[in-house]
């Protein structure tokens, strides 16, 4: 295992795509969390009795962005992993040095883990660094001393990790790179928000909602910008059953991807 985790690693690591996105991702969610820290403290609020969130809720929600927008990015660095090696047909020799097929996958899914704790880093410094100050400022705080906004703060960083596993095991269901990160981004963008909008406006669906990937990870921080500000979702699962269904996700993907992709010859 440790020479499939070494292989891994390298190839990673000497490609242009994986800080490239970082970058992009560092960028993405400095603008973003710019805009809400200031459409929320700033600019002028509604005046027609809307509820808005205050003090560490908002702050909590603001830092939640880490996932709400931020996922995407994890999730196609961690399928590039896996597609990467059918668009250059590198799998042959991959597979010849390390035959075991399931030791080859648990590697791709245990070396991307690293590159996900990254992302959630910047993703997190990058929220937090413009949106906290805006908070503090113009806002009741930034409240990053309060115990519940940093467990959603450590957290985000967390479900960027897993995000990172769930796009590998993606991957090795949907080896096509371009269609893969097609699906993930109409899934993220479109798919789930709305889905989430739908199954929420309804009593007997609006658990169904806790229950989709993005939604997962919001219950895992413990907090989510799309309930607080018109989801329409019940309440969040609990961190310990929100993170199951996160490791559920990446095992059925990964489990799929062994039994279909990784079992038929490849040449």
């Amino acid at each position: 295992m440790r020479a499939a985790l070494v292989a891994e690693y390298r190839k990673l690591v000497t490609t242009r795509m994986w800080w490239v996105l970082l970058i992009a991702l560092a960028a993405y969610l400095a603008f973003i969390g710019g805009v809400m820290g200031f459409s929320l403290t700033v600019a002028p609020q509604p005046e027609d009795g809307t509820a808005m969130l205050e003090g560490a809720e908002l702050a909590a929600a603001v830092y939640s962005l880490v996932n709400a927008v931020g996922y995407v990015f994890p999730l196609v660095i961690g399928s590039l992993a896996m597609t990467m090696e059918f668009r250059h047909q590198t799998i042959t020799q991959s597979l010849l040095v390390e035959p075991r097929r399931s030791v080859f996958l648990g590697a791709k899914l245990l070396v991307t883990v690293p590159l996900g704790l990254l992302y959630g880093l910047v993703a997190t410094v990058a929220v937090v660094g413009v949106a906290g100050p805006l908070l503090e400022v113009a806002g009741d705080g930034a409240f990053l001393t309060d115990g519940r906004v940093l467990q959603v703060i450590l957290l985000g960083v967390v479900v960027s990790a897993l995000w990172a596993v769930i796009g590998v095991a993606f991957g090795s269901v949907l080896t096509n790179q371009v269609a893969a990160i097609v699906v993930i981004l109409a899934f993220t963008q479109f798919v789930e928000p709305i889905a989430r909008l739908g199954l929420g406006a309804f009593d007997a669906t609006e658990g169904v909602a806790r229950f989709l990937p993005g939604a997962a990870a919001d219950g895992l921080m413990g907090a989510s910008f799309f309930a607080a500000f018109g989801g329409g979702e019940s309440d969040l699962l609990p961190r310990w059953a929100a993170l199951l269904v996160l490791l559920a996700y990446a095992g059925g993907l990964a489990l799929v991807g062994r039994l279909t992709t990784l079992r038929r010859d490849i040449g």
